[in-house]
Formats: structure tokens, sequence, C-alpha cells
């Protein structure tokens, strides 16, 4: 299985693995199949959010087990 990184676009992320998704949503980021989910990634996300994204990525990495 690939790894997710914050240089993916949220859909790639959803892509590999699809774990990834609660996870989203329970930061607030409820529109996973928009357009800006096609292009933007997880680190712009983040910050769109006002998270850090390293601790979305931390959070990523325990869901998905890695």
């Amino acid at each position: 299985m690939a790894t997710i990184t914050k240089d993916m676009t949220i859909a790639q992320a959803i892509s590999v693995n699809q774990n990834v998704i609660p996870v989203l949503l329970d930061i607030g980021m409820h529109c996973l199949g928009c357009p800006s989910a096609q292009g933007e990634t997880l680190e712009e996300a983040a910050m769109v959010h006002g998270l850090d994204p390293e601790v979305l990525m931390a959070k990523i990495s325990e869901a998905i087990g890695e």
C-alpha cells in the first residue's frame, strides 16, 4: 500500500486508503468530493482549516496504521 504524504491531493489520499475519510471529516473537511479535493494537497487543506499539517499527518498515520 502506498504511503500518504502531505503533498498528495485529498482525492489521491482517499484513493490510497479510504480510512483517511473519517480523519478529514473530524477536522471539518466535509467537501471531500468537491473540486478543491481534486487539486488541494493535504498540507494546503490543513492550513485552510487552521490545522498544522504535521498534526493532520499524525492523525492520518494513526488512523491508517502507519
